[in-house]
């Protein structure tokens, strides 16, 4: 996936620990007794990092120690908000993807990219916040030109002879055989291998092993079920998980793969440290638009440091929408009403406050996490100052659509669910 990181750079001037060290710090992979790990100033260095450059304050305040980016667009600012809060940075170098119409068969090109990239890393690589070097994102997405994988080489090559502080790394989605072989035959200059995974988390160590990588590796974005691995409307709606069962499966899938992998697992960056549209407004973001954060923070505070925070999110055990869940294709008839009712709690006590939307569902739909609008929402159908429980006045228009539910504690923290369903008359 990507992030556009106009939408996610930090904004506030933060004044907590800075780095005193005003040049590069040395970053080497060294292998001892068959253990990989990351040296950083010379000191072990496991990454416990978190995708986005939003809020690095909390990032740091919770036990994380990195964050990752996409490109270097902002740069400048996602580098200064990692010095002032101690952060390291995954520095991302955005390459040109065969999926969005780049040809790699064109020398000219692939060599005017080149000149591209190089300038980025020199003007990046003497910044102490700097871990490693990210060539390009999902490279393997829909592509058919393996030619890639030299371009990516001749980057990786030209990284090692300008910067000699710094590790080469590109990100994969998933991990198959066919990549890891060209990778290992095309790509000697990678130094480590990173991965995006999903629902897939926990199956990683042993995918590693199973297709040969023997170096070290990254899982550079991990999260929920995606959404093209989640149960899917007859309409080709995907269901998504509601906050609460993300917040299960970001701690399970963690502590089944990357806390039991000590011998080829650097860490890894959390996705995502912020908020995007990608099929809907909650998918993807550990945040809600208006910074309010999920029960997956809590869970990413407890993965990182150990401990659970004082003032817990709220936890949502059920949503139904005329007496049905999102997996059970909601159908509705136009301009009648319906019953809707959420059940949360609040592990502190606190008084719950509820907020309804209502959206179209999105046809906006990308791939590989590019860019996608958010619907509008619809107005006039849910009842003002709801509670718990409403009565859903169904759109006339028939098609697709869907139920959100935002659930506050006055803390600053939310639960969230959503529910697609259609109308259609009778």
């Amino acid at each position: 996936m990507s992030v556009n990181l106009r939408f996610l750079l930090p904004l506030l001037a933060l004044s907590t620990t800075a780095y005193a060290q005003s040049g590069p710090v040395k970053v080497e992979v060294k292998q001892t007794d068959g253990r990989y790990e990351l040296l950083r100033g010379g000191q072990p260095y496991f990454i416990k990092g978190a995708g986005g450059g939003q809020f690095p304050e909390r990032v740091k305040a919770y036990g994380g120690n990195s964050i990752r980016t996409w490109s270097t667009e902002g740069a400048d600012v996602t580098l200064a908000e990692a010095n002032k809060n101690g952060l390291t940075v995954m520095l991302g170098l955005d390459v040109a993807r065969e999926r969005h119409g780049f040809d790699y068969n064109n020398p000219q090109a692939v060599a005017e990219q080149l000149q591209k990239v190089r300038a980025e890393v020199l003007k990046y690589k003497d910044n102490p916040a700097v871990l490693f070097w990210g060539i390009g994102n999902e490279l393997n997405l829909e592509y058919t030109n393996p030619k890639v994988w030299d371009a990516v080489q001749q980057i990786a090559q030209m990284i090692h002879e300008v910067d000699p502080n710094h590790p080469t790394s590109t990100v994969l989605a998933g991990l198959n055989q066919k990549e890891v072989d060209l990778i290992k035959a095309k790509c000697p200059a990678v130094d480590i291998l990173s991965i995006n995974t999903y629902a897939g988390l926990a199956a990683i160590p042993q995918q590693v092993r199973t297709t040969g990588w023997t170096g070290p590796y990254v899982v550079a974005e991990w999260g929920p079920t995606g959404h093209w691995e989640s149960p899917v409307t007859p309409w080709k709606a995907s269901v998504e998980e509601t906050s609460s069962q993300k917040a299960a499966v970001y701690q399970s899938r963690y502590e089944a793969s990357v806390a039991k992998d000590k011998t080829q697992c650097l860490g890894t960056y959390v996705f995502l440290w912020g908020q995007k549209q990608e099929r809907t407004p909650t998918w993807y973001g550990i945040f809600t638009e208006d910074g309010k954060e999920s029960e997956v923070v809590d869970v990413m505070q407890y993965l990182w440091s150990g401990q659970w925070p004082e003032n817990r999110a709220p936890h949502l055990a059920g949503f139904r929408l005329n007496g049905q869940q999102a997996t059970d294709s909601v159908y509705l008839q136009p301009g009648k009403r319906y019953p809707a009712i959420v059940s949360v709690t609040d592990p502190d006590k606190d008084r719950l406050t509820y907020r309804w939307e209502l959206l179209p569902e999105s046809t906006d739909l990308k791939s590989g996490g590019d860019q996608e609008s958010r619907p509008a929402p619809i107005a006039g159908l849910i009842p003002a100052n709801a509670k718990a429980k409403i009565k859903l006045k169904a759109p006339d228009k028939e098609g697709a659509y869907r139920l959100f539910i935002y659930t506050y504690d006055g803390h600053d923290n939310v639960a969230t669910a959503n529910i697609p369903f259609y109308v259609k008359g009778k």
